[in-house]
């Protein structure tokens, strides 16, 4: 399943440029994760790093967008070409 931000992120800006998916970026009020680039770091690293450098944990995975590893492994072969 694809990860979410709520609404308790600071804006600190550290989550986005370790998105080895480019799937985070500056919303209107907070950062946001497109669903259909996050992999859960899925073929990059073992955890998402977005939740490893967030210093208030304010990324959860995301109940709207259910996945299973084989659809996130999946979904990195699509947006890699590996």
């Amino acid at each position: 399943m694809a990860l979410i931000i709520t609404e308790d992120c600071i804006n600190c800006d550290v989550c986005e440029p370790e998105c080895p998916n480019d799937a985070i970026s500056e919303g209107d009020d907070i950062y946001v994760i497109d669903p259909d680039k996050c992999t859960e770091c899925v073929g990059h690293f073992d955890k998402p790093q977005c939740q490893q450098v967030c210093p208030i944990n304010c990324i959860p995975l995301d109940q709207k967008h259910l996945e299973t590893k084989e659809q996130l492994w999946k979904k990195y072969h699509q947006l890699t070409g590996k």
